[in-house]
């Protein structure tokens, strides 16, 4: 999804690591995972580690080994294992009525690497994207631990809907998601607007429709964007409503965005509601 194989390694590497956060836990162990041509480029090779490897010393874990496979397509990822309290672990299944839903990465990644793989990406908007992709959810973990969070997930190849409705279900509550409240990255609707959708989000929207409700105008590129896949997508995290604002402070003194996208609402439709 990018060219420059440093830039890959670092987004294969973070994508990995935010599983771990996504839970509230600390990645403690890394293993490389690599299939590449044997008679490949090597200094390729050898940056998308270097990628992966700067990630892996961010947040904080050591890197034990891996595996090589002779493959025509590169592929790269970590196996991770982390630590987590019993106490503190943070699953998507207990989200509760009147919770707050903070989003802390903008939506577009899947709709921004479709443009740069059509080649009409603009510099600024690649840049952008590369940034969030590559950025690791420590500092959000941190924040919801810090302030005790009810539920989190992290947003990845479901998009941000598909996500919700799985936080929706195993919590068996409803999930309101406000459309005019989401940021999104640089470009994003513009990329959506000229029909630049990954197919993947045709799927998720087809195997969701009968779950989700719409309820006021909203943008249709907006609609695209919420069931775009996201690659290392930010962390949905759900607040108990009088900790929210504890929980903005904590975020702003990490230099976390701060967005607040939905509510949960005392329901057990398990579905979602997209509001304008």
């Amino acid at each position: 999804m990018v060219d420059d194989p440093y830039d890959f390694g670092q987004i294969a590497a973070a994508n990995a690591l935010n599983d771990v956060y996504a839970m509230g836990g600390r990645p403690l162990l890394a293993m490389n995972i690599v299939c590449f041509p044997e008679c490949g480029e090597l200094e390729l090779l050898k940056e998308i580690l270097a990628g992966g490897l700067a990630k892996i010393k961010e947040a904080g874990a050591l890197l034990v080994g891996g595996h090589s496979v002779d493959d025509n397509e590169p592929k790269y990822g970590l196996a991770v294992t982390g630590l987590v309290k019993p106490s503190r672990l943070i699953g998507n299944g207990g989200a509760r009525s009147g919770d707050m839903l903070f989003l802390t990465k903008p939506l577009g990644s899947g709709i921004i690497t479709t443009a740069m793989k059509a080649e009409m990406a603009s510099g600024e908007a690649s840049r952008d994207a590369i940034q969030w992709m590559s950025t690791l959810n420590r500092a959000a973990c941190e924040a919801m631990q810090e302030v005790g969070a009810h539920a989190a997930t992290d947003v990845t190849g479901f998009g941000l809907a598909g996500h919700l409705l799985e936080m929706a279900a195993s919590s068996q509550v409803q999930i309101e998601v406000f459309a005019d409240k989401l940021q999104f990255m640089r470009e994003a609707r513009d990329y959506a607007g000229m029909g630049l959708i990954p197919g993947g989000a045709y799927r998720n929207r087809d195997y969701m429709q009968d779950r989700v409700e719409y309820q006021g105008k909203i943008d249709p590129t907006v609609i695209d964007l919420i069931f775009s896949p996201e690659t290392s997508g930010g962390m949905v995290i759900a607040i108990a409503e009088e900790r929210a604002d504890l929980f903005k402070q904590a975020l702003r003194e990490r230099n976390c965005p701060v967005n607040i996208i939905g509510r949960v609402r005392e329901n057990q439709s398990h579905k979602i509601t997209i509001s304008g």
